[in-house]
């Protein structure tokens, strides 16, 4: 029988449990990772609730290593960047406990070295001989930092801008050095591949979903106090707190004059103060972190993603119409992910978005027909395995 090759597999936070987008991505790379190699892992951890799954991801690996990030003082490790004409991603995520980690584990005889994020890829930038180097970016950080840019004045827009133009020039210079290198969506592997000085093509492979555990029939436990929408997201992530705070602002006094009794709900983790303050007001419930989307996405008449910076592939939406959920989406939440009109609301205004939610709380029959052709849409077509097929002619390509 033929040894099993080794790898290495580098990730910014620890790749699971898969609660968020990243994470969820990272773990589903991982774990088809483990079916063919020996992966040694190296990751930082950035919630102390996530220490508890160390033992698992061990037994998982051929060897594994948790570095603890501390956010506040990453922040400030990562401001002389500034005068090192670096960017400050790249200063956050540099720690020397990382580094030693990554040297010791690059004594293995590695076949291929992987890192999950551009954060991670100063880690691997000197080559070994014999040793592929393969980076999944996810996403062309630097545009959201531009996007940011755009939506801030003052000295932040600055700041935004530095750290958009500088992870630009980064990105493609590691991009240049691997052997492959990937993208979310064939859109966002655009972004890469229109720059200039890009000499090697951008690759993409695009998330799935694990329809059996999304899936509505399934969910038995209800919650205490369901809600007619609901959007689901980590709270403390910039775009995700913009788009709900605007849709409470703009939208929802909209829907709650139509249809006072309405409720919405907002779950997802370390919501952040002004989100924390609209929980019991107007109909909204703030629920923070739960140990489970589902049952609250299986009891919402609705769900939402108004969005107005997204990067990538929306995890949410296709968890959410896997839950045979009908959506209302801005067009940004939508890039990347292909169904039929039947099957996703897609709004580009805040009073359409409105009349939308309203039209579809008063048909039961609408949201029935939706919900359906949506969770028809993604058993069809979001399968991982099928989603990984592509990363995986990358691997055949490069031989590992």
């Amino acid at each position: 029988m033929t040894a099993r090759k080794e790898i290495l597999f580098l990730a910014h936070r620890i790749p699971y449990p898969p609660d968020k987008g990243d994470k969820i991505r990272s773990w589903r790379l991982l774990k088809h990772l483990t079916d063919r190699f020996d992966v040694h892992l190296a990751c930082f951890i950035d919630d102390e609730r996530d220490l508890d799954h160390r033992d698992f991801l061990d037994s998982l690996c051929a060897s594994s290593a948790f570095v603890r990030l501390h956010p506040i003082i990453a922040r400030l490790k990562s401001l002389p960047s500034v005068f090192l004409n670096d960017a400050l991603t790249f200063g956050f995520y540099r720690d020397k406990k990382m580094a030693a980690v990554i040297d010791r584990l690059c004594k293995h005889p590695l076949a291929a070295e992987i890192a999950f994020s551009s954060s991670m890829a100063p880690y691997i930038a000197a080559p070994v001989a014999g040793r592929k180097r393969i980076i999944d970016f996810c996403d062309a950080d630097s545009e959201k930092w531009r996007q940011y840019a755009l939506e801030t004045r003052g000295l932040l827009s600055w700041v935004y801008d530095r750290e958009g133009k500088a992870l630009a020039q980064a990105e493609t210079q590691i991009a240049n050095w691997a052997d492959a290198s990937f993208a979310v969506t064939a859109e966002e592997a655009a972004l890469f591949n229109r720059r200039a000085s890009i000499r090697n093509h951008v690759d993409w492979w695009s998330n799935g979903v694990d329809t059996d555990y999304f899936d509505p029939a399934r969910v038995v436990e209800p919650v205490a106090t369901p809600c007619d929408i609901i959007f689901v997201g980590a709270m403390d992530y910039r775009a995700n707190v913009e788009a709900v705070f605007e849709f409470v602002r703009d939208v929802w006094p909209k829907v709650r004059t139509a249809a006072p009794n309405a409720s919405f709900a907002i779950v997802g983790s370390n919501p952040v103060a002004r989100i924390r303050a609209l929980d019991g007001v107007n109909g909204v419930t703030v629920t923070g972190r739960v140990d489970d989307v589902r049952p609250w996405l299986a009891q919402a008449k609705i769900a939402i993603v108004p969005l107005r910076i997204a990067r990538g592939i929306q995890n949410k939406v296709l968890e959410a119409m896997a839950m045979a959920k009908p959506i209302v989406v801005t067009p940004d939440a939508m890039a990347g992910i292909n169904c039929s009109n039947d099957a996703a609301c897609i709004v580009q205004r805040p009073g359409e978005m409105a009349t939308e939610i309203v039209s579809l709380l008063n048909d039961r029959d609408r949201r029935d027909a939706m919900g359906a052709a949506a969770r028809a849409a993604i058993v069809e077509s979001y399968n991982w395995d099928d989603r990984l097929e592509r990363f995986d002619a990358a691997l055949d390509r490069l031989k590992l």
